[in-house]
C-alpha cells in the first residue's frame, strides 16, 4: 500500500477536493487508486470525508476503517476518527482548527496550522491543500510536479484562476516545518 488516507471535516473545507487531488496525482503515476466520498446531506457545514487508497495492486476494498494516514480538519473529525488510526500510523491535525492533541503514543502526529498558513499567505480557504503538500512531505505518496499537475487536472476550468493559488498552497504545507 503505497497511501490509505482518510481525510475529515466540515463541508466547505475543500474534504473532497483534496482527496481528488490526491487520487488524480495516483492516477497520474499509473498507480491502483480508490476515493470513496462520504458526506451528510446537510454538505457545507455538514460532516464530510473521503477515504483515498492509492497502491502498485488492485484495491479490494475502497472503505478505510482502519487509516494508515489520517487528515483532519476540525474537532468532532478528530474525536471520531483519532482512535481508529492503525499503530504506526500517521495523522495531520490542523492545529488552527482543533486544539486538542492525541495521547496515542503509537503513531506519529504531525500538527499543521494548516488553515492559519493559508490565511497569512492569503490564501484563504486553501488550508486542505496547505495540509496535502504536509502529507505528501512524510508520505512521500506523490512527487511535487506529479501533484502540481493534479492540481490542474482537477480544478474545473470555471476556477482555472485559482490554480496558481492551490499550487503555492501546496508548496507551502511541503515547505513547512513543525
Amino acid at each position: 500500500m503505497i497511501l490509505n488516507l482518510l481525510i475529515a471535516g466540515f463541508g466547505g473545507q475543500g474534504v473532497l477536493f483534496m482527496g481528488k487531488v490526491a487520487a488524480s496525482a495516483a492516477m497520474l503515476m499509473e498507480k491502483e487508486v480508490s476515493w470513496l466520498p462520504s458526506y451528510g446531506p446537510e454538505m457545507r457545514g455538514g460532516t464530510a470525508n473521503c477515504s483515498v487508497s492509492i497502491d502498485d495492486n488492485p484495491i479490494s476494498c475502497p472503505l478505510i476503517t482502519e487509516p494508515e494516514t489520517l487528515a483532519v480538519l476540525n474537532g468532532p473529525s478528530f474525536d471520531k476518527f483519532i482512535d481508529a488510526v492503525r499503530p504506526g500510523g500517521k495523522a495531520f491535525i490542523d492545529s488552527s482548527l482543533i486544539q486538542k492533541k492525541t495521547a496515542r503514543s503509537d503513531i506519529s502526529a504531525y500538527y499543521i496550522p494548516a488553515a492559519t498558513l493559508a490565511e497569512e499567505a492569503q490564501l484563504q480557504g486553501l488550508g486542505n491543500i496547505v495540509m496535502l503538500g504536509a502529507i505528501a512531505k512524510e508520505t512521500h505518496f506523490a512527487p511535487m510536479e506529479v501533484l502540481e499537475e493534479a492540481i490542474r487536472q482537477v480544478v474545473p476550468a470555471s476556477k482555472a484562476h485559482l490554480v496558481d493559488a492551490n499550487i503555492q498552497a501546496l508548496k507551502l504545507g511541503y515547505g513547512y516545518q513543525e
